[in-house]
């Protein structure tokens, strides 16, 4: 009969068969003895037929110990080959591969020894299969044998130093696709295992990982959530690595390619990946400039929530910042403007920037803010288009709790009024249009106008035109005709903020003169405006020193009825009285003219209030007041005396007294109804 496993004796064959390790070991010296025989003789055929048996009777075998047999004859025929290991390569690589992932863990040590010997041996020769032996060895390191993993360990050690011989031969082009796959494992080994291949293959001065980053550096992120504490070490390492290489050398780098993965992560809840990747995107924002701004909207959602970390996250709040800072430089870079906004999606960013304003935040919302404002201030004209539609979300803004919130809100809310007004009639238009919406908020919520009213209009005073304001607020209050109740508040709070705010101490002076034309026709549109208010239509008087028709306010006021909070305002303006503001009508009492009619009027008008008011500390207050002043009140006004303020003035005060009694009946006959209403209600 044929002998099977020709041309090896049947007694090497049974050796290698042999259930013990030391007989296999002869027996595989025996074959390495002939492979170098046949290979010095350039015997090719005879080499073929042994490894072609040792394929086919053993390493193939359900023999157990015949695979061990095949695997050790294996590593000993490439001994054997030496340096002509190279040509039959395939013929020694492939069975051992197959046995790599055998059920049994003696023959997958077998098969890890086996092949590190014969890599051993073919050194770089194994460059052509390498990609075959990478994928063998990635599934070896996560094998639960350790000895198995011991014997893997070494064999990567040995394959790290060839590739890193062979640099220059070694095709990253295919060994890539291979790292993309396997780097999303989730085996702690398998990472590990990945990380250092990277590793060693950047530190190679040949290669340029930076080239491939944009296919790896997904899975490389997500390693950093690996509960190993080496993992974090090693993979923070690598990528400090990364963005080192980056920033010395930036044209290598595919920096548009890795934004949107950097984006992906930078809204993690893991601290260390968010961190990493924030830290990423600032240092391409700075390296790459323009080419960064067609991502700003998914940057923006990535930093604009970590501007409202507290200070366990400080770092990641101040990386985000200095982002934050730097898109806003490009923006109004003067040299790279044009460039910059070519590359913005202002659509999407502005998306992105009106979702982030319903964020609970104070700090997220005040930067959007003042990226809206930027974009307005720098751009304006691109953004006019988002004005309509940004106009009630930035009114829904001013309703915040933040005052920091409300204030930005009225600095944007300013900017786009003003960007749009071409002329002074759209500009009325504006004013109206945007003031109508806020008195719509004021009168359908009264916490928000007590609680934000002032600083809403003292700020907007100081933002817009103060005068501009004032009128539009007060011919809109006085076209009222049903909520006449909020007319009347709207009008007391208008005339505090007048009274007090340093904000409207331009406006105040200017009504102070209305022997002034422009000065007239403001305090008549006001005045029309504050009928609604009896104590406030005074004050304004007071104000504009018609100190004449203060007095015949006064006489009528006799006739209004006289609730509770209308004493509560006469009180106030009694304190108003004494305050810096009416220290000119103070020193008018005084008037060394002694024919002076507004000294008189005044002193008629002030002696007058204290008869309103009933002996509280305000009559009191008042009282002494006047204890200083010359006795006009008790003589009449002399006609040829100084005229009066009013009297050279170009207005009609008695068609004002007469609007004055007609606002003043509506408003009596409403809280008669109304109290007919409540009768009925009751019953």
């Amino acid at each position: 009969m044929d002998n099977i496993y020709a041309p090896l004796s049947e007694a090497c064959a049974k050796a290698l068969s042999d259930k013990t390790y030391d007989k296999r070991k002869l027996a595989s010296q025996e074959v390495e003895k002939m492979v170098a025989e046949f290979n010095n003789a350039k015997n090719t055929k005879q080499i073929q037929k042994i490894l072609k048996v040792l394929e086919r009777e053993f390493v193939t075998s359900r023999d157990l110990n015949k695979k061990k047999g095949g695997l050790i004859a294996l590593a000993g025929a490439s001994i054997g080959l030496g340096k002509d290991t190279e040509v039959f390569i395939n013929d020694l690589v492939h069975p051992i591969l197959n046995c790599l992932s055998d059920a049994d863990t003696k023959v997958r040590y077998s098969a890890t020894e086996s092949l590190y010997n014969v890599v051993k041996v073919a050194r770089s020769s194994i460059i052509p299969i390498f990609p075959e032996i990478f994928s063998a060895l990635s599934r070896l390191v996560t094998d639960p044998d350790q000895n198995v993993k011991n014997g893997s360990e070494l064999l990567d050690r040995l394959l790290k130093d060839i590739v890193t011989e062979s640099s220059q031969t070694f095709a990253l082009d295919s060994f890539i696709p291979l790292l993309r796959e396997r780097i999303y494992a989730k085996n702690s080994f398998a990472r590990q295992f990945i990380i250092s291949w990277i590793s060693i293959l950047n530190a190679v001065p040949e290669i340029n990982m930076v080239v491939y980053l944009p296919e790896i550096l997904d899975g490389l992120f997500q390693m950093l959530e690996d509960n190993m504490v080496e993992i974090h070490r090693m993979c923070g390492t690598l990528l400090a690595q990364f963005l080192r290489s980056i920033r010395n050398d930036p044209d290598s780098a595919d920096m548009p390619a890795m934004t949107n993965i950097l984006i992906g992560h930078a809204q993690t809840s893991n601290e260390l990946i968010q961190f990493t990747a924030i830290t990423w995107i600032s240092e391409f924002v700075q390296l790459s400039g323009p080419r960064m701004m067609k991502f700003a909207s998914g940057i923006f959602t990535a930093i604009l929530p970590c501007l409202a970390y507290e200070d366990s996250r400080k770092q990641i709040r101040e990386c985000a910042q200095l982002v934050n800072k730097d898109l806003l430089d490009l923006v109004s870079s003067k040299e790279d403007k044009l460039n910059n906004l070519k590359n913005l999606d202002l659509d999407s960013v502005m998306e992105v920037l009106r979702q982030y304003l319903g964020h609970s935040s104070v700090h997220t919302k005040v930067a959007v803010l003042k990226w809206i404002h930027h974009l307005f201030t720098e751009i304006h004209e691109e953004m006019s288009i988002h004005s309509v539609s940004l106009f009630p979300v930035l009114l829904g803004v001013l309703s915040d709790s933040s005052d920091d919130v409300v204030l930005q809100g009225l600095v944007v809310l300013a900017e786009i009024i003003n960007s749009n007004s071409a002329n002074d009639d759209f500009k009325q238009t504006q004013y109206r249009k945007f003031l109508l919406s806020l008195l719509n908020l004021f009168s359908e919520e009264k916490s928000f106008l007590e609680n934000k009213g002032s600083l809403i209009i003292r700020q907007l005073c100081v933002l817009l035109n103060a005068e501009l304001i004032y009128r539009t607020f007060a011919e809109i209050i006085c076209e009222e005709t049903t909520n006449i109740k909020f007319a009347s508040t709207m009008v007391r709070t208008l005339n505090t903020i007048l009274l007090t705010s340093s904000e409207l101490f331009d406006l105040r002076n200017s009504l102070k003169d209305i022997r002034n034309k422009k000065s007239a026709t403001l305090f008549e549109c006001l005045y029309k405006c504050w009928a609604h208010c009896p104590v406030s239509t005074l004050s304004l008087c007071l104000l504009a020193q018609c100190y004449q028709h203060v007095s015949a306010l006064v006489v009528i006021f006799g006739n209004l009825e006289v609730t509770v909070e209308f004493l509560m305002e006469i009180d106030k303006l009694v304190q108003l009285i004494e305050s810096p503001i009416f220290a000119s009508l103070r020193l008018t009492l005084i008037s060394q003219d002694k024919k002076s009619q507004d000294a008189q009027y005044l002193a008629q008008a002030l002696f007058g209030i204290l008869m309103l008011l009933p002996q509280t500390d305000a009559f009191h207050l008042l009282k002494n007041r006047l204890q200083c002043v010359p006795m006009y009140w008790g003589h009449a006004t002399q006609a040829e005396g100084t005229q009066s303020i009013e009297k050279q003035s170009s207005i009609d005060f008695d068609a004002l007294l007469v609007h004055f009694q007609k606002v003043q009946q509506y408003h009596h006959q409403q809280r008669m109804i109304q109290r007919r209403r409540s009768i009925v209600l009751w019953e």
